[in-house]
């Protein structure tokens, strides 16, 4: 389950009741996205807090771009989540897709898969240990879990995702609609590029946004109007006309087609800020 960072809303006590709710539910994780020019919490900082306002669900990034952070200070911060959670932290990371988030903190837009390779090793050597600085001391602290958390590919299109083969140990999709016909083109994509590269098979994870109760179409059409602003308005609504996770069944169905697809765990993205939704999720579950 999603926090609902891009919902309006959002102040101490609702995060409080969403942090306290999803570690209580059936839910495996909890997890947040970044955005730069939106209104909505540093993830870092979010993540940090639900990292010691919970237990027992996995702590998940999706996505970081890495490309808007320096890789030895996004290192130190996401060992530190790892820290504060006692090893639970799980990193999407991904080049993003919105251009005006760059923008803001004068990150160039060029290379960005290779960029985001050569900041993974960035990170990686930092987790090990290696010195940044000849002669200083390592930058720590050191993750709980050895070598660093697990580094899952925040990739939608098959030539992020092959490309994403060479250092992530998964995947963390996105299908809009949800579709499973997106869900296969993600994850044979995967399938194919971690076999041909002798890999381990990797994790699939997906995610879609969803809407419950007798607003729903409207809740779910708002928030999409909302938080996919950068976009022209007829794109806007071609995404809002596939998204259809809007009654219980629905959600229910969606859900069955990502089982059915071989998802490792589906991230649950809410449209309000209304920590009531974490029950209502729950309830439709069982």
């Amino acid at each position: 389950m999603n926090l609902p960072v891009m919902a309006p809303g959002l102040d101490r006590k609702t995060f409080l009741k969403w942090c306290e709710r999803i570690d209580s539910g059936p839910f495996a994780s909890i997890a947040a996205g970044e955005r730069i020019s939106f209104y909505n919490p540093d993830m870092t900082a979010a993540l940090s807090a639900a990292a010691v306002l919970t237990e027992r669900v996995k702590v998940v990034s999706d996505v970081f771009v890495p490309m808007l952070h320096h890789p030895v200070m996004l290192a130190k911060q996401l060992a530190t989540i790892d820290v504060l959670s006692g090893g639970r932290l799980v990193a999407g990371l991904g080049v993003g897709g919105r251009e005006q988030d760059y923008q803001s903190v004068d990150a160039p837009l060029g290379r960005r898969l290779t960029r985001l390779a050569e900041s993974v090793e960035t990170m990686r050597s930092v987790w090990r240990g290696d010195p940044v600085v000849e002669g200083a001391l390592p930058v720590g602290p050191a993750p709980v879990q050895k070598g660093g958390p697990k580094l899952l590919a925040g990739s939608l299109m098959v030539e992020s995702i092959e490309v994403a083969s060479k250092w992530a140990d998964g995947l963390c999709g996105f299908s809009f609609g949800p579709a499973r016909a997106e869900m296969d083109l993600q994850f044979e994509a995967a399938r194919r590029s971690w076999k041909a590269r002798g890999r381990p098979e990797p994790w699939l994870g997906t995610g879609f946004w969803y809407a419950l109760g007798p607003n729903a179409r409207a809740q779910l059409d708002g928030y999409l109007d909302r938080y996919l602003n950068f976009m022209a308005p007829v794109a806007r609504e071609n995404v809002k006309q596939i998204c259809i996770a809007t009654t219980p069944q629905a959600l229910k169905d969606a859900l069955r087609q990502a089982e059915d697809a071989g998802a490792d765990d589906v991230l649950l993205v809410p449209t309000t800020s209304d920590p009531d939704d974490v029950h209502r999720v729950a309830d439709i579950l069982g």
